[in-house]
């Protein structure tokens, strides 16, 4: 990549598929946009550009990429294979790119607390994938048709919304009268069926039909 380019990518700014980092000073937290890049449209990591797009480089980047490259093997489960290029500004500073790809691996998490966290990212955020959006991820690398039929359920679903136009799992479980476990396995199953779409959220996803 050229230093032409790179200042073509920070002028666009932090997207679905781009990530600006001054430094490496939180590895820890820089891997979150690592999976969540890997789990969504793969992209671009820039290290050495300012969250305004400024690509103002950082001294000794060889060691920033040498922590990132640690962290990435020690952190991220499964192993990620990605690209990762020094650029030089001048003799002093430069930025590295790691070019995460769309991982055929996904979904990618790390572990905090003996617990499995993976990450997507919604628009220029990287959130915590719920567990809906996790089993979406895993079950929709295989190019298959998913089959169902419409039941009680299904039809409740989709019937509120035609008069609501979204649903969250919460309010599906109460409307259905449904254990919390079926009705995130109807809405998944959905999803990958194409019928309705999830539309991740920080806080609670929820879900849209899809429009024909």
């Amino acid at each position: 990549m050229t230093l032409q380019e790179i200042h073509k990518i920070a002028q666009q700014g932090e997207g679905l598929n781009t990530e600006f980092k001054k430094k490496a000073a939180f590895p820890e937290k820089i891997v979150r946009e690592i999976i969540a890049l890997a789990n969504t449209n793969g992209g671009h990591l820039l290290i050495g550009v300012d969250d305004d797009g400024t690509v103002s480089g950082q001294r000794f980047i060889e060691e920033e990429v040498f922590v990132m490259q640690r962290a990435i093997q020690d952190m991220i489960f499964p192993s990620l294979n990605y690209e990762v290029e020094v650029v030089k500004l001048n003799a002093k500073k430069g930025v590295a790119v790691f070019r995460i790809p769309y991982s055929p691996e996904r979904p990618h998490y790390l572990l905090e607390n003996n617990r499995r966290k993976a990450f997507i990212r919604v628009a220029d955020r990287s959130i915590q994938a719920s567990k809906e959006v996790w089993e979406i991820i895993k079950r929709g690398k295989a190019a298959k048709d998913v089959g169902f039929t419409y039941g009680e359920k299904e039809n409740v679903l989709m019937k509120a919304l035609a008069e609501r136009g979204q649903i969250t799992l919460r309010e599906f479980q109460h409307l259905a009268k449904l254990p919390r476990f079926l009705a995130s396995k109807t809405l998944v199953r959905l999803v990958l069926a194409n019928v309705i779409r999830i539309v991740p959220q920080e806080k609670e996803d929820y879900y849209k039909a899809v429009e024909s």
